[in-house]
């Protein structure tokens, strides 16, 4: 990291943690004028729909699209590379993300994604999942959306690694819509893996002066046969990840 790089990427972060504390204090204001639960949800979500929106260039974000953003309710399943893959999916995207329990006690950011929807899972405990797996169950049923990472886990493998089959089991009792997307980043240090923490990644991550990014939005796939939708979803997401690297990969 350059000592200009080094600056660029205090400089956003410091941004950052101001976009988080003004929204967080938006969401306080709202909570003293909503009593009702799904209101104050839904003003969340909304909120937190234009916090991304601001952010992205601030970060230097150069996303490219691929295809159409969902515009109906479902199950948002995509392969998982960083914390930041639901800041780019959901830019345009109103849904409940389902995160890992530790983003739950970060300062501040903990704070703000419980109030805008992230519901939150410990994989480890079954329990947890249990738990999970019926709050995903509401929303869908509730003709709202969710978004996961079946894989569970970052990697920076060039295809998915397996799928966790629990919400697609719940796409295909409720008869909802899975619609896969792909997501991938030009630099493959951009991947959060291993030990990294959240500051330091975020600084080696945006102290370039653009992060690209590759999205595709996938054909949703309907069917109440289990494996069908992991195996067509999965297969989706592993050819458009194989097509974006060749694409990079031709232009350097």
């Amino acid at each position: 990291m350059t000592v200009i790089g080094g600056l660029l990427a205090i400089g956003r972060l410091f941004i950052f943690i101001l976009v988080a504390v003004f929204f967080f204090c938006l969401l306080l204001v709202i909570s003293t004028f909503y009593k009702s639960k799904e209101k104050k949800l839904e003003r969340g979500i909304l909120l937190r729909r234009f916090a991304i929106r601001i952010l992205h260039p601030i970060l230097g974000s150069k996303i490219t699209v691929y295809g159409k953003e969902p515009i109906s309710s479902g199950l948002i399943v995509s392969n998982h590379r960083s914390y930041f893959d639901a800041m780019v999916i959901l830019k345009n995207i109103l849904a409940s993300p389902v995160g890992k329990k530790e983003v739950e006690s970060w300062p501040l950011i903990g704070s703000v994604t419980k109030t805008t929807g992230v519901i939150f899972v410990n994989r480890e405990e079954k329990t947890s999942r249990t738990q999970t797996l019926k709050e995903v169950r509401a929303v869908l049923e509730n003709g709202f959306s969710i978004f996961i990472a079946p894989e569970g886990t970052t990697h920076i493998k060039p295809t998915t690694i397996d799928f966790r089959p629990g919400t697609f089991v719940l796409a295909a009792e409720l008869g909802v819509p899975v619609m896969p997307v792909a997501i991938d980043y030009k630099n493959l240090d951009d991947a959060w893996i291993g030990n990294d923490t959240f500051i330091p990644h975020f600084l080696k991550c945006f102290s370039k002066w653009r992060t690209e990014i590759k999205v595709s939005y996938l054909e949703p796939i309907i069917s109440n046969n289990v494996e069908e939708l992991i195996s067509v979803s999965k297969s989706q997401i592993d050819q458009e990840l194989i097509r974006f690297r060749k694409d990079w990969n031709s232009t350097d």
